[in-house]
């Protein structure tokens, strides 16, 4: 079975960090397309970033020099590293998989394959 988990969110102060995790089962993390995406209370889902099988990464202008993405393959697992948090970065964090195509990298999400649950990050002081 395919399946994607994240942890590590939480309630944080605008301007620290947070990591977030992406653990993969089922499948190999690195031969796959690996993104993350966010949906905050009444807004659309958005794209936070996207991680390639060669180790690339993508991110969208809003996170841009801010959040930065891993990957651990001893692991299976992939990170979010968010730094400089801010209120607007409140949502809920979902990691997505994409086996072939561009929509991991282009931040379309409907061309995922399969997703997490997601994990809720706050940011308030």
């Amino acid at each position: 079975q395919l399946q994607l988990v994240e942890s590590g969110g939480g309630l944080v102060q605008p301007g620290e960090s947070l990591r977030l995790s992406c653990a993969a089962s089922g499948f190999s993390a690195k031969d796959y397309s690996i993104g993350w995406f966010r949906q905050a209370p009444g807004k659309e889902r958005e794209w936070v970033g996207c991680i390639i099988f060669s180790g690339s990464s993508a991110y969208g202008d809003s996170v841009q020099g801010r959040f930065t993405i891993s990957r651990d393959n001893a692991k299976n697992t992939v990170y979010l590293q968010m730094n400089s948090l801010k209120p607007e970065d409140t949502a809920v964090y979902y990691c997505a998989a994409e086996g072939r195509g561009s929509s991991c990298v282009f931040g379309r999400s409907g061309g995922m394959d399969f997703w997490g649950k997601g994990t809720l990050v706050t940011v308030s002081s």
